[in-house]
Parts: structure tokens; sequence; C-alpha cells
């Protein structure tokens, strides 16, 4: 079975942090981001197709010597396609039903416990789907039991159908491809809306979801996962020097990193190699 991974984006949003590194490799909690999707596959997954654009040998550098459960194929885009155009240019790699994942999602999600109930619901595809109060940011899902009758994507405030968003983890059975067009394609805009009549099916999970392509997301997605792990304290540093006298906010300090003493961080990454002087403060960036 295949697991696709999008990840063919610069991260703009999480500059200068991705711009020495391509967002799938920004440390998080310990590993890169990518990787917390990789761990999270069910067993069944033998490759992962990862569709990438933007640092493509760097990611080669990384798979190339890191030890990992399932093997992983790097399909590059020549130019970025958009969700379902980079789906559209893996069809070639495709032989089943597929998982697919949107590149800076990190959650709960049993996969197992979703491909599970894809399989006795039939239809073409399944979404995961997370509660929030406010949706008109994301794209949106009505359902009817756990089929999925309308889909918005950021529906203006006041006007959602619902509370559920599409959490960008997806089942898809290989005859989705044939509904995306070549080009340029939006998978939530384009396709979704044109195949909800061949059984498109919600998964509505609990736990924790964090769409971690901004600093803020960044720093929610890491204090999540190390309260998950067990530790009280929401600052990680990783191969970093951090002065005991130094305070540190809602932080994340990378490797390399050194922060001096009677520096004060607040809402903070600071990039790899990057060093804080003493008596600095740093409030709310990503400190390069």
């Amino acid at each position: 079975m295949k697991a696709v991974i999008l990840a063919g984006g610069k991260g703009t949003r999480l500059r200068p942090l991705t711009l020495s590194m391509p967002k799938p490799l920004v440390p998080l909690a310990g590993k890169p981001l990518v990787r917390h999707i990789i761990d999270s596959l069910p067993a069944e997954v033998d490759e992962v197709l990862l569709a990438v654009n933007y640092m493509k040998g760097r990611l080669q550098e990384y798979f190339e010597t890191a030890e990992l459960p399932v093997k992983v194929r790097l399909v590059e885009e020549n130019r970025p396609l958009g969700t379902g155009g980079a789906l559209k240019n893996l069809r070639e790699h495709i032989d089943g039903t597929f998982l697919a994942f949107n590149g800076d999602i990190v959650s709960s999600l049993d996969v197992s416990e979703m491909l599970r109930q894809h399989r006795s619901r039939g239809g073409i595809g399944t979404i995961a789907l997370w509660r929030v109060e406010d949706p008109s940011a994301y794209g949106v899902a009505a359902l009817d039991g756990h089929r999925i009758t309308s889909f918005q994507e950021k529906p203006p405030p006041g006007e959602e159908l619902s509370d559920l968003i599409n959490a960008g983890v997806y089942v898809f059975e290989p005859e989705v491809l044939e509904h995306i067009p070549d080009g340029v394609v939006s998978l939530e805009k384009e396709v979704f809306p044109r195949i909800l009549d061949l059984g498109m099916n919600g998964h509505l999970f609990e736990g924790h979801w964090v769409d971690c392509g901004t600093r803020s997301s960044y720093l929610e997605a890491q204090n999540v996962l190390l309260r998950a792990a067990g530790p009280e304290e929401n600052v990680f540093c990783e191969g970093a020097q951090v002065s005991s006298g130094a305070q540190l906010e809602d932080c994340a300090v990378l490797s390399r990193a050194e922060v001096a003493p009677g520096a004060v961080l607040r809402r903070t990454i600071v990039c790899p190699g990057a060093k804080v002087g003493a008596g600095q403060k740093v409030y709310d960036k990503i400190y390069r």
C-alpha cells in the first residue's frame, strides 16, 4: 500500500527558518516534521511517495541516510501543482487504495482505524475531520451520517455548513485520479465538490490536531507533542546551548543555537546556529 505526503511547498509562512531547510525537515519535538507522519503509518504501508519541489537535494540527502520503517520515493514536481495536481503527478506509482497527507499536519489520528472504516463503508474516498470553534479559515464538510454531502473551502464567517474541517489526511481509491484534471489543481476547491456523489466519507477523530505551518502553530504543535510525551516544560532545546540565566516561554531552540545569560525569549523559534546575546529580548519571532 502507498502513502502520499504532499510536501512540495516552500514553507513561506515559516521563513526565515525554511530559507535554509525544506519544511518536511524542520525539527519538531526531536525529529523532522515528516517523520511524525511516517511514524504514524499503518504497517501495511510499504512505500511512501513524497511529492517534492523545494530543496529536493536536501530531502534526498536526509532519506539516503535516515533509518526508516518504510521505503521513501521522492517524486519531483517541476513546478508547484497544488494538492490535486501533485496527486495526479504520482499516478504512475499508485496501484490501489492509498493514503494521502498534507505535509504540515500533526495529529493524534489513528490512521489504521480510519482505513478500516473506509473499507467497511465503501466509496471513492474518506476525509479525516476535526471539530473547531471557527471553521471559516478551513475547508468545511457537512455530514449526513458518515457521508459528506457538501464541502466548502474557506467560507465567509457565519456561512459555514458545520464546525467540521478537513484535517488534511485522506484515504482514496485510485479512481479519484481520473477526476483530477492536468495542471495546477486544488483538491479542496476543484475536485471534492465534483466527487461527492461517488461516496465521500468523513472520519471524525479526537485528541489533537495542529496545522503547523506558521510560527505560532509550530510552537503549539511542539507543546502538544511534548505534553503527550510526558514532560511538563514547553521549551524544547535539541543540541543547543541555553544558559541557566536565560528566560524562555513558549519557545523552540534548535540545534547549534546559543542563548546567553539574561536573554528573554517569548513565543520564539531560534533557528539552527543562531545566537541570542546576553540581555537580549526577542518576542514573537523566528530568530535567525
